[in-house]
């Protein structure tokens, strides 16, 4: 190999190695970025915890994007009397390492005609009868539900179309609206509080996914001070103790 073509090899590896380096860095330094950005998301929630509670006249008129999201996780209590007939139980949603389903009744506010669908809590699954219902209490005439507003009901991984059917895998507050024909509210109810008529409420925090950026950060620095370390390895350590010997 002449001086030359020599030269040129080492040239390329020199830029290819930079550009290496200079990838990964950034690529490290955004997902450094994105978990600030989470973590500021997660203090704004945490904020919008700690607000008054919206009143029920205002959940139940909130109908438009821009009237939803001021909404969003903040507290609110709603009166009025359960919808049994369209409750819905969610698949295959564990709780505290138990298998179960999610509960999910409308709620027909007091003094109005809107319904807000209330995620109620969780229920066990029968493992003997996989088709059979939890028993869970609903009370009959008017009740109180407290808890955390959200935009959709938390969704779970499925293959294919989900079907209708009192126990389904996931549920769209669009397409629930259209089946049962219910004036239902933009927004979902996540009931807290302690477990009451057979349903558990240890809720799982929002996930904001601060550690999976984290993750992604030190696999990019970790490529980066490994490219860095090649390089000077093979193209800076080697020739010098070969030269030295020689």
């Amino acid at each position: 190999m002449t001086g030359s073509s020599y030269g040129w090899r080492r040239a390329l590896i020199a830029l290819a190695a930079g550009v290496g380096i200079a990838l990964t860095f950034s690529l490290g330094r955004w997902q450094l970025s994105r978990a600030d950005q989470k973590i500021a998301l997660q203090a704004a929630l945490q904020a919008r915890e700690n607000l008054p509670p919206v009143p029920a006249a205002q959940v139940a008129g909130a109908t438009a994007p821009e009237q939803v999201a001021p909404l969003l996780h903040r507290e609110a209590t709603l009166t009025g009397e359960w919808l049994p007939d369209q409750t819905v139980f969610l698949d295959n949603r564990p709780m505290a390492g138990r298998a179960g389903f999610y509960v999910l009744t409308p709620l027909r506010l007091a003094g109005s005609s809107a319904v807000v669908l209330v995620l109620r809590g969780w229920a066990p699954r029968n493992f003997q009868q996989r088709d059979a219902l939890p028993p869970i209490a609903t009370p009959q005439g008017p009740v109180s539900a407290t808890g955390r507003l959200a935009d959709r009901v938390p969704a779970a991984f499925s293959l294919g179309r989900d079907a209708g059917g009192r126990i389904r895998q996931n549920l769209a507050l669009d397409a629930f609206r259209a089946e049962t024909g219910l004036p239902l509210a933009h927004v979902v109810l996540q009931q807290t509080g302690p477990a009451a008529d057979g349903l558990l409420r240890d809720w799982p925090p929002p996930a904001t996914g601060v550690d999976k950026h984290y993750g992604y950060a030190f696999q990019w620095f970790g490529l980066c001070a490994l490219i860095a370390l090649l390089f000077i390895w093979f193209q800076v350590a080697r020739p010098f103790l070969r030269s030295s010997r020689s």
